[in-house]
């Protein structure tokens, strides 16, 4: 946990006031503590009332960024780095096809000499990098857009209860808070399958010539992924566990609480 939401979370639990409360809420936010559960751990309070002291604020907790990303890299765009793709199933027909783009454009350079050796190299490191490169994305770009959907999952479920309060068909708002319980546990599940995929798969610049590539793939409007990868959850599977639990144990209370409505339905018929 960063310094900032330490600092942050431990204020909130000194909160003494509504009004005081409300603004720790959104100070813990923005140092990037996105996690609703969480919030209302700190707090001592629920989580509707932490949308409530969100909203007053002006923040929409529907529009949250992913939780310690700094930028997104989801829109990928097509690798096209001198005919380098970034698939590894082509890559050696790329190559060989740079190769002889290369040789058309030097006619007078010897197909084994020094100079074809030297290109042969860069090509190789363009080659590499590229597949490597398109691998990380992918799977950042994949975490990313499940932490988007396991965040608006779980916020839909918060929701979902809410809507219980006015419902007028109640059993059939019932229905749907416990579909979205059930979906924020697919998400939660899937968000930590695509979370230790990228965390297992470092994007790294070995040799000049890497970084050469790696520099050549952001000049063609790319983007870099060191911070995104930074950015990562370190410990995916304690953090899935821990929003599954609080889910878990939010959903059994208020199933109690819903069989006691269900009860004073059943009198009053």
């Amino acid at each position: 946990m960063s310094t900032r939401r330490d600092t942050a979370l431990a204020a909130l639990r000194d909160w003494s006031s509504p009004g005081r409360r409300a603004d720790l809420i959104a100070a813990a936010w923005q140092a990037g503590e996105t996690t609703v559960s969480a919030l209302a751990e700190a707090a001592r309070i629920t989580r509707p009332t932490v949308y409530a002291d969100l909203r007053s604020r002006g923040i929409d907790p529907d529009h949250r960024r992913p939780k310690g990303t700094t930028m997104m890299i989801t829109d990928l765009a097509p690798l096209d780095i001198e005919g380098f793709t970034g698939i590894y199933a082509t890559t050696d027909a790329e190559f060989d096809a740079a190769m002889l783009r290369w040789q058309a454009e030097h006619p007078g350079a010897a197909p084994r000499g020094e100079e074809a050796y030297t290109e042969g190299m860069r090509l190789a490191g363009v080659m590499d990098t590229t597949a490597r490169y398109a691998d990380v994305r992918d799977r950042l770009a994949h975490e990313q857009i499940a932490r988007a959907e396991r965040d608006r999952l779980l916020h839909q479920v918060e929701l979902r209860w809410e809507a219980l309060g006015t419902a007028t068909a109640w059993l059939a708002a019932h229905h749907a808070y416990v579909v979205a319980v059930d979906e924020a546990r697919i998400a939660i599940d899937m968000w930590r399958e695509r979370a230790e995929s990228a965390l297992g798969r470092p994007f790294f610049c070995a040799t000049p010539r890497d970084e050469a590539a790696y520099r050549q793939i952001q000049e063609a409007g790319h983007p870099a992924l060191d911070q995104a990868h930074a950015d990562l959850d370190q410990a995916p599977a304690e953090t899935a566990d821990r929003l599954r639990t609080d889910l878990d144990q939010a959903h059994e209370r208020r199933t109690t609480l819903a069989a006691q409505t269900l009860v004073l339905a059943g009198d009053a018929r």
